[in-house]
């Protein structure tokens, strides 16, 4: 599932007497399998381009297409369903559930997806597992510490089994030690199973990580480097 991005424009007028445009008339294809980074000062742009990926935001003008599916000519409900069954999501802010314990929050887009409630209960837990919060998994994330809040949002990202993961500055909240190991997890993950990571950040740790830099200012690509290691 390669991403083609073909002239793509997102203009925002809200608030403002002057349209602002986040992204500017881009073209990039990003291949299956890749760990690209999306670097740039706040407000150049980045969080946007996730979200136009992703189906959350809607272009102004131009095309995403996914495996040669065009996100444009998608109803909302058959976007909605491409998006729980293909994309994960990790937030700076996590977004869990706070009525839910981490096991559940895990189980929920599984049981969206019409999982049994054996099988959702047997990955979240094996999920949970593989980033280290087995004796965590029936604490709510009040309870949890921001590392571990974001682990817990990794499982869940995880969950429906996606072809992609974006994550929009995953590391902004946490400490060097528990940066390193939700960078390890996501490495091992993209290594082992060929899910697609998409950064977009200004953390120079998760920099260091990725195999594709894209440099985004002011809407625009301003450069484009691999790091084939």
């Amino acid at each position: 599932m390669a991403i083609e991005i073909s002239q793509l424009c997102k203009t925002y007028h809200q608030n403002t007497d002057f349209p602002v445009q986040a992204v500017k008339a881009l073209d990039l294809t990003i291949e299956p399998g890749e760990f690209v980074a999306i670097m740039g000062p706040s407000g150049s742009g980045k969080t946007t381009l996730l979200n136009l990926l992703s189906g959350l935001d809607h272009p102004t003008s131009g095309e995403v297409s996914i495996d040669g599916c065009y996100l444009s000519e998608l109803s909302e409900k058959q976007l909605s369903a491409f998006r729980r069954d293909h994309i994960g999501f990790i937030f700076q802010d996590y977004s869990l559930l706070p009525v839910l314990t981490a096991l559940e929050n895990v189980e929920f887009v599984m049981q969206l997806q019409g999982k049994s409630d054996a099988e959702c209960r047997q990955r979240a837990t094996a999920l949970l597992a593989q980033v280290g919060l087995s004796e965590q998994q029936n604490k709510r994330p009040a309870s949890l510490s921001g590392g571990q809040q974001q682990r817990v949002a990794v499982a869940r990202a995880l969950a429906s089994r996606p072809r992609f993961v974006m994550a929009d500055e995953p590391t902004a909240n946490l400490d060097a030690q528990s940066t390193a190991g939700l960078l390890d997890i996501m490495q091992q993950l993209n290594e082992r199973e060929g899910i697609t990571f998409i950064f977009s950040t200004h953390d120079p740790r998760v920099i260091t990580r990725a195999r594709r830099v894209i440099v985004f200012e002011d809407g625009k690509l301003k450069d484009d480097q691999r790091n084939d290691r």
